[in-house]
């Protein structure tokens, strides 16, 4: 070898590199598409489920709404009851008869102690009811 202590001036020249290629082979797939069929029933039995939750919610929405109306129904009602039974109360006060008889008496009436006849007209004829 004529290169020898540092002199470039000898270097043997490179052989250029020959680049080698590989051939590959690819094999290609291609996936296969579903037939229109197979599409529209997937297609249809989609559909089929959402109108099915679609229905069984606005079920949902409707029985709930009746619940909020029970609900306040009956507070109406326990008011109503509670309203009643005080009314219950006031009438039974008013209505007692020693009451009646201070209330007449302060108004400047008078007891009669005799038979009153009252006259009420019916229909046609007249009646009279001895108390």
């Amino acid at each position: 070898m004529a290169y020898q202590n540092g002199n470039l001036a000898l270097k043997p020249k490179r052989k250029p590199e020959q680049q080698t290629y590989r051939e590959r082979k690819t094999i290609v797939v291609k996936k296969k598409t579903l037939p229109v069929q197979e599409k529209l029933l997937y297609m249809f039995s989609i559909i089929v489920g959402v109108i099915v939750a679609g229905i069984i919610i606005f079920r949902y929405a409707q029985i709930y709404e009746i619940n909020l109306e029970v609900r306040k129904l009956s507070k109406q009602y326990d008011t109503m009851a509670i309203e009643m039974k005080e009314l219950e109360k006031k009438v039974q006060s008013l209505s007692d008869p020693e009451r009646i008889k201070q209330m007449a008496e302060s108004e400047g009436m008078t007891s009669a102690d005799q038979d009153v006849t009252v006259q009420r007209k019916d229909s046609a004829s007249n009646k009279t009811l001895q108390q």
